[in-house]
């Protein structure tokens, strides 16, 4: 495969002549994203809305300049995410959307509306045959799969998990429907908290399968009946129910790679990745820790793979910032990310995902002034 095109552009910006709103306009023009066919296609623009409380998400104005250039091109642009698996502000549509309010984003903000493609309890999904070494079919938010072009924008990151949080989490993991999340997260299958258990009985009556009943006012999950779809997840009104976290990282980075492939797979798509605010830690969090390396700029890409390895190596050439969590790593490998969770390997993701051709891991960086 030949090595793909990734664009840059730092964050210095002279006044009078350009902001980092116009350089972003920029860098998406030189990078190519007319060459799409937008005109009025639905086009989802996958990004994180951040938990609030977390204050290193994305800004909302960064979303309106590629909201405004899509509209320019003729395209129907839409805001989107979906539900989360853990308990949360974002683990519904109506909570979601007010968090993503809260940050920020809004119709009035971004110039779109936003969708939460999974529904209103994260179970509005569709089923993509993949047939992949570990994904036979994933889960992928609704709306996401039935938008025409996607757009991922990404703030890059640390993750406590998966080792960096980049363009192929934002799409793998960030458009899995709940139950998808779960199978990416866990080989396991949702067991109930007892004492948390109000034996309302919708469990049994979203399954299919027959796996919940409730006794003595409580339910219990059937593991030989339960097929892991993570639907009974959704409906606890207590959350009660509780995914079977223990799957390695390198298992979970090889999911989310064929997650991603899935969305990938059949429609036009470009990404746009920003190494700003490189917390340690998911945007997921309610908190946010001092950033673990200077602000680096603006990539973008039509390969995903080949973005995120431009921006991991951008990253490592960064000096390590003073007081962060990375300053107080008893590791030196001068690997930022090994460095900050030396139990993650991020390369695994990469590997797997060239491996399965989503794109390469090889890069010519083409600077935009």
């Amino acid at each position: 495969m030949k090595k793909a095109k990734v664009f840059f552009t730092n964050f210095r910006t002279i006044p009078t002549v350009n902001n980092r709103q116009s350089k972003l306009d920029k860098l998406l023009k030189n990078a190519g994203i007319e060459t799409i066919d937008f005109d009025r296609k639905f086009t989802a623009i996958k990004m994180h809305f951040g938990e609030p409380g977390n204050l290193s998400f994305l800004r909302p104005n960064y979303a309106k300049t590629v909201v405004d250039y899509v509209k320019r091109l003729g395209g129907r642009p839409f805001l989107t995410d979906c539900n989360t698996l853990y308990v949360g502000r974002r683990k519904n549509a109506l909570d979601h959307i007010d968090a993503a309010y809260e940050n920020g984003f809004s119709p009035f903000s971004t110039g779109c509306h936003i969708l939460i493609a999974d529904g209103l309890k994260g179970n509005n999904e569709k089923y993509v045959k993949i047939d992949q070494e570990y994904v036979k079919e994933a889960k992928i938010g609704l709306a996401i799969m039935d938008a025409d072009i996607l757009i991922s924008l990404t703030h890059f990151k640390g993750h406590e998990s998966t080792g960096f949080g980049g363009t192929l989490k934002n799409i793998g993991m960030g458009s899995g429907s709940r139950a998808g999340k779960m199978e990416m997260h866990s080989s396991g299958k949702p067991y109930v908290k007892q004492d948390l258990c109000i034996g309302c009985g919708k469990c049994v009556q979203i399954c299919a399968w027959d796996a919940p009943t409730i006794t003595n006012r409580k339910s219990n999950i059937d593991h030989d009946k339960c097929v892991g779809c993570g639907r009974c997840i959704s409906v606890c009104p207590v959350d009660a129910i509780k995914p079977e976290w223990g799957q390695s990282n390198d298992v979970l980075n090889y999911k989310m790679a064929e997650y991603a492939y899935a969305v990938l797979k059949d429609k036009p798509h470009f990404h746009i990745s920003l190494v700003m605010d490189v917390s340690p830690n998911c945007d997921c969090h309610n908190e946010n820790d001092l950033p673990i390396v200077p602000d680096v700029g603006m990539f973008a890409s039509f390969d995903p793979v080949a973005l995120d390895q431009a921006c991991v190596d951008a990253v490592n050439k960064q000096p390590v910032y003073p007081g962060s969590m990375l300053s107080e790593s008893d590791q030196n490998t001068q690997d930022r990310f090994t460095d900050t969770h030396p139990d993650t390997n991020w390369k695994t993701c990469l590997e797997h995902a060239e491996k399965i051709g989503i794109g390469t891991r090889s890069y010519d960086l083409i600077t935009v002034k």
